[in-house]
């Protein structure tokens, strides 16, 4: 008799972030206190956001307008009332022993954001991820630790309160993500929809962007969530990606080995590669919400919403589902293009010229993103303007110069800008395309080296290569290469 060998148990991971997202107004939430980064240690504080007694906080109009703005972009249904609520805790970064924050009356609830995935294969598929709500709330301040990274193991704190009371909105995520990828995608789509909106600059390196990831692992198949692990510290997208995958791994073989999930904050640490226990993670009732007695309720009028919600621009999602239907574009470029809001701007303002689009799109990808790599410049920063780029790519497509030129006059168009027309004119650089006058270059390379014509012509083809980059050399990149090519058959066959 064969026993049956038994069926492995297959999980899945429930992720959901917590995503914190300062916003980019010059002053903070409920004081007139500047918002600039890497100002000294607790130059940009008053009375107000440090709390001092008898101080009333007042609501900055601006943070109002960026939060309903996300939370119209995230396709939130936007409250017409909502409240502020005092969060109790204690740290030595929280001058006032509570933060101000939005509890059960958010200003934006029930949203969501699509995302684009690419498997190995490089086939992309689309996932809507669900947003459960979009609060306000002030940051609290930074301790820096002595001879650590973190309280642990340090010798001595010190706090800046500079960053306290600076405007944040919380987006809370649906737990409909399934992977470390789909959390990193998530969280790059939300990083870009702020920047668009102009709301947020989500610099991750200096605390912009904040994602806290919650993760439990259950069997595949059951509907009930496993116990529930929040994990912080990540500073970046591959970071929140590597920090899931392991959590994964890590809370799978715990399960297989018969031990307990506890509920609780861990760090990720990026030199060991691992997450580490920080603390039991609290509930909501340990932070012991109530009213905001010094705010006012909030209430946005029907007008004011429209009013925002016209000021909107075109989102990451509509702009990629635009460039594929309407350009032409692959998914791959469109995601690209849209990338950044300026990138694609520039793009279209190129197409707008005259130029074709898959065109216009090679370059900015291609010579024109390089170059903004190298030299660590934003495309608003180059003196190539979008007519410019279109006119040289028309250029090359009615044959007045080649690529190769086209690219070596690029260095002079980033710098200095103008017509291509003129700078190619002026040079002297338009392409050769006459017969009579390539044959006669090409009969004196010929003529130049007969022990290479006499190896092509005893099947060593390959030689082709060689002849041409002669016509290249001499004619220093101005012949046409597509005829040169073909006449150089001829006469290597004659």
């Amino acid at each position: 008799m064969t026993t049956a060998t038994p069926v492995k148990t297959q999980y899945e991971a429930v992720i959901g972030l917590e995503t914190h997202c300062q916003l980019s107004t010059d002053t903070k939430i409920f004081c007139n206190c500047s918002t600039e980064f890497g100002s000294r240690p607790n130059q940009n504080v008053c009375p107000i956001c440090m709390g001092m007694p008898g101080v009333l906080p007042v609501l900055n109009e601006k943070v109002l307008e960026y939060a309903v703005k996300a939370g119209i972009a995230l396709n939130s249904e936007i409250a017409p009332y909502s409240k502020f609520d005092r969060k109790q805790y204690f740290y030595p970064d929280l001058p006032k022993n509570y933060q101000i924050s939005q509890y059960d009356l958010p200003i934006a609830e029930h949203g969501w954001l699509e995302v684009e995935l690419v498997d190995e294969a490089g086939k992309v598929s689309r996932k809507k991820i669900g947003i459960t709500r979009l609060h306000m709330e002030e940051d609290a301040g930074k301790l820096v630790h002595a001879g650590s990274d973190r309280l642990s193991g340090s010798t001595y704190s010190l706090v800046d309160f500079n960053r306290t009371g600076v405007a944040l909105v919380e987006i809370v995520s649906e737990p409909d993500m399934r992977s470390g990828l789909e959390a990193a995608e998530y969280a790059q789509e939300l990083r870009r929809i702020l920047r668009y909106l102009g709301v947020s600059d989500g610099n991750m390196q200096e605390g912009s962007l904040r994602c806290d990831v919650n993760i439990s692992v259950r069997p595949v198949g059951r509907k009930e969530f496993g116990t529930k692990v929040e994990i912080k510290n990540m500073n970046s997208f591959n970071a929140i990606q590597r920090a899931i995958d392991y959590e994964i791994d890590r809370q799978t073989q715990a399960i297989e080995a018969g031990e307990r999930i506890v509920q609780e904050t861990r760090l990720w640490e990026e030199g060991s590669q691992r997450t580490i226990s920080m603390r039991i993670k609290e509930g909501s009732s340990d932070y012991r919400y109530f009213p905001e007695p010094d705010l006012a309720p909030i209430e946005v009028s029907s007008e004011q919403l429209e009013k925002w919600k016209s000021e909107l621009p075109e989102l990451p999602a509509q702009k990629r589902h635009r460039y594929e239907s309407e350009l032409g574009l692959s998914a791959y470029d469109a995601r690209v293009l849209t990338d950044d809001r300026s990138v694609s701007e520039y793009f279209e303002a190129t197409v707008a010229a005259g130029a074709n689009s898959k065109q216009a799109a090679n370059w900015v990808m291609g010579d024109i993103s390089a170059y903004l790599n190298n030299e660590k410049l934003s495309i608003a920063q180059i003196a190539l303007k979008p007519d410019t780029l279109a006119e040289l790519i028309s250029l090359i497509e009615t044959g007045t110069i080649s690529g190769k030129i086209a690219k070596d006059i690029l260095p002079e168009l980033f710098s200095s800008g103008g017509s291509a027309k003129e700078l190619i004119d002026r040079k002297g650089l338009t392409q050769i395309s006459d017969t009579v006058a390539l044959e006669t270059i090409i009969d004196e390379i010929l003529a130049a080296n007969p022990k290479e014509l006499e190896q092509y012509r005893n099947g060593k083809t390959k030689l082709l290569g060689f002849f041409v980059g002669q016509v290249m050399k001499k004619t220093s990149g101005r012949a046409d290469p597509q005829l040169t090519n073909q006449l150089l058959a001829q006469k290597l066959k004659s």
